[in-house]
C-alpha cells in the first residue's frame, strides 16, 4: 500500500468544494451522499459548509466483495425526503465507470429536484464507460485501486485518514 494523497491534501480540497458549492447555493443545499465509501467525505464536507444544509443517503452496489465494478447497479436505500424543487448535490466517494452516477442522476432527475449536481472526491476518468457530468471534483487519479476516507476493500481500510494505492491480484 502506498499513500495517494494526504489527510492534509484531502482537507484543504474538501474546504475549498464546500466553499465552490456554497457559492453555487448560498441559499442553502441538499446533499445527498453516497453510502457506505461517501461518509467520512459528507461529513466533513457539510461541516464545511457555511449556511443551511441539509443531508439524506443512499445506497447503491456495483461492486458487492468485488475490486471491479459488475456494471450492474443495485439500488439498497432510498432516500429518507422528498427532493421536489430543492437544490441538490449528490457526493460521491469515487467516479470510475459512471455507472453508478448515471443511475442516480436519472432516479433523481424523476423526482424533480431544484437542480441537480455532482460532487465527487475522486475521479477516475481512464475508467470511464458512461460519460457523466461532475460538477466539483476533489482529485483527479490514475487507474488504481485506492482505498481510505472511506473507500474500501472488502470492508477494510474505510478507517484510513488518507488515500492509498493497494495492490490487489486482478479478479
Amino acid at each position: 500500500m502506498r499513500m495517494l494523497i494526504s489527510s492534509h491534501d484531502i482537507q484543504e480540497r474538501v474546504c475549498q468544494m464546500a466553499a465552490d458549492i456554497h457559492r453555487d447555493h448560498p441559499d442553502g443545499v441538499h446533499l445527498i451522499a453516497v453510502l457506505n465509501g461517501a461518509f467520512m467525505f459528507l461529513a466533513d464536507l457539510s461541516r464545511a459548509i457555511p449556511g443551511r444544509c441539509s443531508i439524506d443517503f443512499m445506497a447503491v452496489s456495483s461492486y458487492g466483495m468485488r475490486s471491479s465494478s459488475s456494471g450492474q447497479v443495485q439500488l439498497l436505500k432510498d432516500l429518507d425526503t422528498g427532493i421536489e424543487g430543492r437544490p441538490v448535490v449528490i457526493v460521491e466517494d469515487i467516479v470510475d465507470t459512471g455507472l453508478t452516477l448515471t443511475y442516480l442522476h436519472d432516479l433523481l432527475r424523476a423526482r424533480s429536484p431544484g437542480s441537480l449536481r455532482t460532487a465527487c472526491l475522486l475521479n477516475k476518468p481512464s475508467r470511464r464507460r458512461v460519460d457523466v457530468p461532475l460538477d466539483y471534483v476533489g482529485f483527479t487519479i490514475e487507474d488504481a485501486f485506492v482505498v481510505g476516507y472511506g473507500l474500501d476493500a472488502a470492508h477494510q481500510y474505510r478507517n484510513l485518514p488518507h488515500i492509498a494505492v493497494l495492490d490487489v491480484p486482478e479478479a
